[in-house]
């Protein structure tokens, strides 16, 4: 247990740095982008030169690049993402309204991916180089070369508005219907989830054969232990180190899927928000969506790989 709890504590103390540099990134990118905060603030207003250097000075704007870093850096640590210049309101309480929505479509669609590829790459693997197993391969291929935008037009268009099945778009709290909320993300969930479970699938194929080929598999079944339990107990168990690595990387497509599924089906997460500010010029608030994307990604990985040591055999063996 030391080891792992070392190299857990080691991962947590690396997330400080880390940070540290993608607020520095999303800062400068911000700082040289064309998005002025004062021409926004007084859009279609015609200000003057002056009324706009007033409002820049006022807000720290024309303050040295290190000063604004820092007072920004203190800022985020108040958790103060400061104010969007159109609506006048916290660019917090908009992230807090608009984060829990891309929450629920990103975890939806790792959960799907997640079934699909277990379900699909264990029985390629357990049927390899049979029908089934050329089956699955063929559509995962398929799968991995389809873009999540193009299958999630190619699903409005046939399940929803030749076949009625799911709304074409919008968003149902499941506070006010159940059935309704499931409705609204089923879709975006598997156009967000199908290219990743393609993927996935590859790779647990791969994974569970490499498996299954070990001398400890062949023995444990000739000893009269059924497939299943060997597949289930030691298996699968054993070979899923490769996936999660995997996974971990598409993190950021999913999160970054997310923006664009968002805005095809019309719900109001954050890549609505991210698209809206972008288009009205809004800097703090793409900060503050850019900066709570990164940290998402940032915890999920790091959640992924606690379950990465908690599943490899070497670092339980040697806890």
């Amino acid at each position: 247990m030391i080891i792992v709890a070392r190299m857990l504590l080691r991962r947590v103390l690396l997330l400080v740095p880390l940070m540290l540099g993608i607020v520095l990134f999303v800062f400068l990118v911000m700082r040289f982008s064309d998005m002025d905060p004062a021409s926004a603030y007084f859009q279609g207003a015609n200000p003057t030169q002056e009324q706009l250097h007033q409002f820049r000075e006022e807000n720290g704007l024309l303050d040295p690049l290190p000063v604004r870093y820092v007072a920004f850096v203190g800022d985020l640590l108040t958790g103060d993402m400061g104010i969007s210049v159109l609506t006048r309101t916290p660019v917090i309480d908009q992230v807090s309204t608009a984060l829990p929505l891309t929450m629920q479509l990103t975890f939806l669609g790792l959960g799907v991916g997640v079934v699909l590829s277990l379900l699909l790459g264990v029985t390629a693997a357990i049927y390899r180089d049979r029908l089934p197993d050329q089956i699955i391969r063929v559509v995962s291929l398929t799968g991995v070369a389809a873009p999540s935008f193009w299958l999630a037009l190619l699903m409005i268009q046939y399940l929803s508005v030749e076949a009625g099945w799911f709304p074409t778009g919008g968003y149902v709290n499941p506070n006010d219907s159940f059935t309704g909320w499931l409705e609204s993300m089923t879709l975006p969930a598997l156009a967000l989830s199908l290219p990743v479970a393609a993927q996935l699938t590859r790779v647990v194929r791969t994974a569970v054969v490499e498996e299954l080929d070990k001398d400890y598999v062949r023995t444990a079944i000739g000893s009269g232990l059924p497939p299943v339990v060997v597949v289930g107990r030691n298996v699968l168990r054993n070979a899923l180190i490769n996936p999660l690595t995997v996974l971990g990387l598409r993190v950021g497509y999913l999160l970054g899927g997310a923006v664009v599924i968002e805005t095809i089906f019309s719900l109001p997460g954050m890549g609505k928000l991210m698209i809206d500010a972008v288009r009205n010029g809004d800097p703090a608030v793409v900060q503050g969506v850019v900066l709570t994307t990164a940290a998402g990604f940032v915890v999920i990985n790091l959640v992924i790989d606690i379950l990465y040591l908690l599943v490899n055999p070497r670092l339980r063996s040697a806890a």
